[in-house]
C-alpha cells in the first residue's frame, strides 16, 4: 500500500523535529552568556523564530521531492545527511562547549545542504529553492560560530 502524501509530510516533519530537538535538549546554558560575541550576534529570541520555519522549509522541500518519485537515494542521502548534522551542532557546541568541532560539523552541514539543494534542484526547482533560505542562515551561524571560536581560544569547558 503507497504511503499518502499527507501522511509522507507528516514524516518529513517528524523528521524536522527530531533533528530540532538537539536544539531544545542542548539550549544556550548560563556560560554562553558570558563568553565574548561579536556585537552582530542576534539576541537569542532570533535564533527559535529563524528556525522554527527553516525546519518547515525542510520538510516541505523533502516532501516535494518525494511526491516526484520516492526516496531517491542520492539527494535523500544528502538530505538525511544534512539532519543529522544539523542535530549534532547543538551537542557539540553547547553540550560538549567545542566551538572548534562545532564549526567543523558546521561545514559538513552547509556541504550536505548544498548537495542536497543541487540533487532536489534536478527534481523539483521549488523544493530546491525552499533550502537557500536554510543554507543563507547557517552561513551566518559558521561566521558567528568562528567569531565565537576566534574570541574564546580558552577550551569553553573551563567557563
Amino acid at each position: 500500500m503507497p504511503l499518502s502524501p499527507s501522511l509522507a509530510l507528516v514524516g518529513f516533519l517528524a523528521a524536522s523535529v527530531v533533528a530540532a530537538s538537539s536544539g531544545v535538549v542542548f539550549r544556550p546554558p548560563p556560560w554562553y552568556r558570558s563568553i565574548a560575541k561579536p556585537r552582530w550576534t542576534p539576541p537569542n529570541w532570533v535564533f527559535p523564530a529563524v528556525w522554527t520555519p527553516l525546519y518547515g522549509l525542510i520538510a516541505l522541500s523533502g516532501w516535494l521531492v518525494w511526491r516526484h518519485g520516492g526516496l531517491a537515494p542520492l539527494p535523500f542521502g544528502f538530505f538525511a545527511a544534512q539532519l543529522v548534522f544539523n542535530a549534532l551542532w547543538s551537542a557539540l557546541f553547547f553540550g560538549l562547549r567545542r566551538p572548534d568541532l562545532a564549526f567543523v560539523d558546521l561545514v559538513l552541514l552547509w556541504l550536505s545542504i548544498l548537495a542536497t539543494l543541487v540533487s532536489f534542484a534536478s527534481i523539483d526547482g521549488v523544493a530546491a529553492v525552499l533550502l537557500v533560505p536554510y543554507l543563507a542562515w547557517v552561513t551566518v551561524a559558521g561566521a558567528l560560530n568562528v567569531e565565537v571560536w576566534r574570541r574564546n581560544p580558552t577550551p569553553l569547558r573551563a567557563i
